[in-house]
C-alpha cells in the first residue's frame, strides 16, 4: 500500500523546554498513534494512490479540531484541567495528512478558577500557554492570515487557526473581542451549551434568539475580520446570527437533525439558511453525536450519511468536515464532563447504544485520510473532494479575514 507522507516532523513533546516535576506536575498520558485497534477503510490500491496523491497536494483541512492529549486514567482530568497546561498531540498530528487545523482549545473546560469553565482570565491563560508551546517547536505555525495558511502547506508544516466555541468569555464587554483577535483568535462561536450575553445555546428549552449586544457583537466580528461560528447556539439564535451577519459564517462541527432528532444537530432550515448566505458546514463526528437511523453504533459510515444528506441539501460547495476528535478516551472525557458539555442534554429522552469510540474517526491522526479513503471510494470526484476538504472552508476565510 502506498505510504501516507507525514509532515516534518522532529519529535518534540509539548513543553519540552519546562522540567517536569519542577515547573509542572506530569501526568501520564494517553498514546497518540494506536490507543485503540487502528482502522484503516478498506479500498483498493490503485484507490490508495489517488488517496496519497490528493493529500499530498490539496489543501486538507479540519474546521473543527481539540488537539490536546488526555490524561490515560481520567480520574485525574479535572485536577488534570486545574493546572492550565495542556498538552498537544504533534506526533499524532504529524501523521494525520493535516495541512490545516482550526483548534478549538478546551475552555469550556478551562477550570483554573472556576468549575464551570469560560472565565475571561482562564480563556486568556489557555491561549498564552499554547502560544507558548507553539513558539518552542518548528511543525505548527500559528496562523493570522491566508498567506500563513499556504505556507505551511509549501512547507510540509500544519496552520493552527485558533477558534474558540463561544464568546461568553467576553461577558458584556465588546472591545474583549479586539482584544482576542489580536491575541490571534480568527473564529469564535456566540453561544456554547447555556446561554450568555449574545443569544441562547442548545442547552437552552426557550431560545431567545441574539440579543441587542449579540447584534453589536456579530457586526464588530464582522469589521475586524473574525469569522462567526454557530455550531453550539440554539436553533433561533444561529438563525438570527446568519441573518444579522454581513458575511458568510461557519458551522464547524453540527450535522443534520433530519437524520437524528437531537438538538446537538442543526435543522434543515438552519442549514440552508446558512448555505444561502455563503456559509459552511462542517460535519461533526465526536461520539454519539451524527448518528443515524440506518448506522445507529457510531462510526464513519453514519457520519458519512450525514455527509452525503448535507451535500443533497445545500449543495457540494457548502460542506466540509469539523469531526471534533482529540488524542485519548473521548467517550470517558464526555461522561467525566457531562455537567459542562453538551451530549447529555442533548440525547435527553433519546435512546442510543453507547461505543467505545468512533470506527474509523477516532483521532485526527486516523480520521482525515480514512474521510478521503470513503470519499474517493464512493465516487467523489477530484474537485468536489478538494471542495470539501479545503477549498470550501478557504473560500469563506477569502470573505471573512482582513485582506
Amino acid at each position: 500500500m502506498t505510504k501516507q507522507k507525514e509532515k516534518k516532523y522532529n519529535g518534540y513533546q509539548s513543553f519540552d523546554y519546562l522540567e517536569a516535576g519542577k515547573d509542572y506536575k506530569p501526568y501520564k498520558l494517553a498514546k497518540q498513534i494506536n490507543r485503540v485497534e487502528p482502522y484503516v477503510y478498506p479500498i483498493s490500491e490503485a484507490q490508495e494512490e489517488e488517496v496519497q496523491q490528493i493529500m499530498e497536494e490539496d489543501l486538507i483541512i479540519s474546521l473543527h479540531e481539540h488537539t490536546f492529549v488526555t490524561p490515560e486514567d481520567l480520574d485525574q482530568i479535572m485536577e488534570f484541567r486545574r493546572q492550565g497546561r495542556d498538552w498537544t498531540g504533534y506526533e499524532g498530528l504529524s501523521k494525520s495528512g493535516l495541512d490545516v487545523v482550526f483548534e478549538n482549545f478546551m475552555d469550556g473546560t478551562a477550570f483554573i478558577t472556576s468549575s464551570a469553565g469560560w472565565k475571561w482570565q482562564d480563556v486568556i491563560h489557555d491561549l498564552g500557554i499554547r502560544y507558548s508551546d507553539f513558539a518552542h517547536q518548528d511543525m505548527v505555525i500559528k496562523a493570522e492570515t491566508i498567506e500563513d495558511i499556504y505556507r505551511a502547506k509549501r512547507e510540509g508544516k500544519i496552520a493552527f487557526v485558533s477558534s474558540l466555541e463561544s464568546a461568553t468569555q467576553i461577558e458584556n464587554e465588546i472591545d474583549r473581542v479586539d482584544v482576542l483577535y489580536g491575541l490571534g483568535v480568527r473564529v469564535m462561536g456566540i453561544a456554547y451549551s447555556e446561554a450568555n450575553s449574545l443569544g441562547s445555546g442548545l442547552k437552552e428549552k426557550n431560545d431567545g434568539g441574539l440579543t441587542a449586544f449579540g447584534h453589536r457583537v456579530v457586526e464588530r466580528m464582522n469589521k475586524l475580520g473574525m469569522t462567526i461560528d454557530v455550531s453550539h447556539c440554539g436553533d433561533q439564535t444561529a438563525r438570527d446570527v446568519i441573518a444579522a451577519s454581513s458575511k458568510p459564517i461557519f458551522m464547524t462541527h453540527v450535522g443534520a437533525r433530519a437524520l437524528w432528532n437531537i438538538s446537538r444537530l442543526k435543522p434543515d432550515d438552519v442549514h440552508i439558511a446558512c448555505a444561502e448566505k455563503g456559509g459552511v458546514i462542517g460535519v461533526e463526528a465526536a461520539p454519539h453525536t451524527t448518528l443515524t437511523e440506518k448506522h445507529p453504533n457510531h462510526s464513519i459510515e453514519s457520519v458519512m450519511e450525514h455527509f452525503d444528506y448535507l451535500v443533497n441539501l445545500v449543495g457540494i460547495d457548502h460542506v466540509s468536515f469539523g469531526l471534533d476528535t482529540l488524542f485519548g478516551d473521548h467517550v470517558g472525557l464526555h461522561h467525566a464532563f457531562a455537567a459542562a458539555l453538551s451530549i447529555g442534554s442533548a440525547h435527553a429522552g433519546i435512546e442510543f447504544d453507547e461505543v467505545e469510540y468512533v470506527k474509523g474517526l477516532e483521532n485526527p491522526a486516523e480520521a482525515y485520510p480514512n474521510v478521503v479513503r470513503w470519499l474517493v471510494k464512493h465516487g467523489y470526484s477530484r474537485e468536489d473532494i478538494r471542495k470539501v476538504m479545503g477549498e470550501n472552508i478557504m473560500r469563506v476565510l477569502k470573505e471573512t479575514w482582513v485582506k
